[in-house]
């Protein structure tokens, strides 16, 4: 594909997270066209295509494919049923930028990595989280030395939520649901790839689901670094925070501020405001995602969210609900991937 005053682009799924994306669009129109939007349920799709101006709906998948003339698709189903919409968008020749995970297994994952390879068509993934939540700004303070040398990562995720619909069946929960930004985050900032893991996880009665509600993970990294991960959707207490040991100062970070501590000081030495943290500059970090997709098109480079990358990070999430299940610990090889039996 050569590169282009605009990309056509064109959504598959009007659910809630849809929103978030053509928010972000929106303010990108020199470079992006939100053409088509594609959706089972034809109340939805109108309100959405409605709201946003969006001159082409579709409840006929195939029709969207054939018909709408769009680049990029968006894709916001379900995870579950992911691979049935991203193989025929890839068969077609349509460069595809889907919301996380993109698939609810590893085999699922690979398969359809396998089919971006054949069909040379590029799949990037929606790992926001990493400028969302200030993963991104935490690793340049690292890479700066601002703390010295890492020895451990703690972090925890403590909050209440109660999803409706297709979610609460799933066996899979929290850690498909928040887990995999936080996994993602933690190779983010070692910039290390995992070498063991074991995890928990338990389903607590206080969330209607099917799947696990609580989880905590231990993960070690190749680079000596050990990460302690804690997740709960089922807390009436809320706090996320990341706290990031170093030889020579300690970072801690939530969604907005990351704040610097020094040895024998009580107060930060230093706080700063992430320029991309909260909630209402969500839209804008999905967008750098589809323009880290569109910069791959152009360039015929690599992208660093692309599906390639994210294996390794579906890899820790395979490795999580496996370790729980079988209650072992989990071996990855040299590239982060999981070994195989």
């Amino acid at each position: 594909m050569h590169k282009k005053n605009r990309y056509k682009i064109g959504i598959v799924g009007a659910g809630n997270v849809t929103n978030m994306h053509l928010e972000g669009l929106k303010n990108h129109q020199d470079q992006v066209e939100v053409t088509a939007i594609c959706d089972l349920n034809p109340d939805i799709l109108s309100l959405r295509a409605e709201a946003y101006h969006i001159p082409q709906q579709f409840t006929d998948f195939q029709a969207f494919i054939e018909d709408s003339g769009i680049d990029i698709a968006i894709v916001c189903t379900p995870s579950v049923i992911r691979k049935e919409v991203i193989l025929p968008l890839i068969e077609a020749g349509i460069a595809v930028f889907c919301e996380k995970p993109f698939a609810e297994t590893l085999d699922v994952a690979k398969e359809i990595t396998e089919a971006s390879r054949k069909h040379h068509v590029p799949i990037s993934i929606n790992q926001n989280f990493r400028t969302h939540y200030p993963f991104d700004f935490v690793k340049n303070k690292i890479r700066d030395g601002a703390i010295g040398s890492v020895s451990s990562v703690k972090f925890h995720d403590f909050h209440f939520r109660q999803d409706e619909g297709w979610r609460t069946q799933c066996e899979r929960n929290s850690l498909s649901v928040m887990g995999v930004h936080w996994l993602d985050g933690f190779r983010w900032i070692l910039e290390s790839e995992a070498k063991s893991l074991v995890c928990q996880t338990y389903s607590s009665k206080a969330v209607e689901c099917a799947g696990d509600t609580d989880a905590s993970v231990q993960i070690l990294f190749q680079n000596g670094v050990t990460v302690s991960y804690s997740q709960s959707l089922s807390s009436a207490f809320s706090r996320t925070e990341l706290i990031v040991v170093g030889e020579t100062g300690t970072l801690v970070a939530g969604y907005n501020d990351v704040a610097l501590y020094k040895k024998g000081i009580k107060d930060p030495v230093e706080v700063w405001q992430s320029s991309t943290g909260g909630q209402k500059k969500k839209p804008e970090s999905a967008y750098e995602g589809i323009r880290q997709l569109i910069h791959s098109i152009e360039s015929n480079v690599s992208a660093s969210n692309d599906c390639e990358d994210n294996l390794k990070t579906i890899s820790l999430l395979e490795a999580c609900y496996r370790s729980a299940k079988d209650q072992t610990i989990i071996y990855f090889d040299s590239d982060g991937h999981l070994q195989k039996d």
